[in-house]
């Protein structure tokens, strides 16, 4: 199977890895500078990003760019919105995965009821917003669903929450307590647990948000519906495992797709990835024929699959994109800001300010 040493329009070239079928168009907001800077003072001005190496290799990640290239059409003020998301998502994941708090369940629980008395506050949270002494990591959610949750409906917040809760569950307590008893799990249920653990159904979510738009009940919970999402979904986990399969396996993470299948079917790393690759092609194919028969089964909901759809489309082709170009996963001249205890920043669990 050859490998994608294409540039990516705008980034450097990446490491090569086995080629990944993706026919949808690079495109860019135009606001991405925008995004950048201000998400740079937000994550300051929460508290979520203050230490100078943390705040050397956030930078590098260049989550401002991520946004713009999954939203390439979104207005600026949502764009800022979604960027201030996407960093929240990921660094809780690196608390989650890198830092102490992933083998911390009881911890973890303390957190998550944080967590829901946001979700569940009558005020999206308001009380909390500016409240020193509730972990960083609640008050900066608060800052966030007050900024999301009013504009919303009522069906999409209790989707939303719900994803939300989903991807924290299972993070906490399905993910943790592999950690914690040292179990690999087998390639079915980490598939499965990997849409929760990965946030993504959180994100898709959002391009509701952005779109201005609000998906019915009965269309969302369809089987075409399902289908294509899950497709997508897919897509995007799996290119992100892909992309960290050496930055988490240099930290003795177990829960990825490439190294599953390398340790389960006996493969060397460069065969498993080429599997992975391939099947990641296969589920893009999956997710462009289940989109044409979503869209044929549902005309009348067409002012809300299109734009749907369409956002589907750019997370997968700009999460490959930002994946191929981002240093978060692949920077060997790093160095130091690449050890989580030089990046994880230690008070956003707790109340330490």
């Amino acid at each position: 199977m050859g490998t994608r040493t294409a540039h990516t329009p705008g980034g450097a070239d990446p490491l090569p890895v086995p080629e990944i079928f993706c026919p949808f168009p690079y495109r860019v907001n135009p606001h991405a500078d925008r995004a950048r800077a201000q998400l740079a003072q937000w994550v300051r001005r929460t508290g979520l990003v203050h230490r100078e190496l943390a705040a050397r290799r956030f930078d590098r990640a260049d989550f401002g760019w991520f946004v713009s290239v999954v939203h390439p059409g979104a207005e600026g003020r949502r764009l800022e919105l979604m960027a201030d998301w996407f960093a929240w998502l990921f660094l809780v994941d690196d608390q989650l995965d890198d830092g102490g708090a992933g083998r911390d369940q009881e911890g973890l629980g303390h957190l998550v009821d944080g967590v829901r008395g946001v979700l569940e506050a009558a005020d999206f949270g308001a009380g909390v917003r500016h409240d020193r002494g509730v972990p960083l990591v609640v008050s900066s959610l608060a800052d966030l669903w007050c900024r999301t949750a009013p504009q919303a409906s009522v069906r999409w917040r209790r989707r939303f929450v719900r994803h939300l809760w989903d991807c924290l569950v299972a993070a906490t307590v399905w993910e943790a307590g592999n950690r914690v008893r040292g179990v690999v799990p087998d390639e079915a249920a980490y598939i499965e647990q990997r849409r929760h653990t990965g946030a993504i159904y959180v994100c898709m979510d959002l391009i509701e948000i952005v779109e201005g738009i609000d998906v019915p009940g009965d269309l969302y919970g369809s089987a075409e519906f399902t289908a294509a999402l899950d497709a997508a979904c897919d897509v995007v986990c799996w290119t992100n495992d892909v992309y960290s399969l050496d930055k988490e396996r240099a930290l003795g993470e177990v829960h990825n797709l490439a190294y599953l299948v390398q340790y389960h079917r006996g493969l060397d790393r460069e065969r498993a990835l080429e599997e992975v690759c391939a099947a990641i092609s296969a589920r893009t194919e999956r997710f462009l024929a289940a989109e044409k028969e979503l869209l044929a089964a549902r005309p009348g909901d067409a002012a809300s699959l299109v734009p749907y759809a369409a956002g589907m489309r750019t997370w997968i082709r700009g999460n490959l994109d930002w994946s191929r170009r981002t240093k978060r996963y692949q920077d060997p001249a790093a160095g130091a800001a690449d050890r989580p205890v030089e990046y994880v920043e230690p008070c956003l669990m707790g109340v330490a300010r």
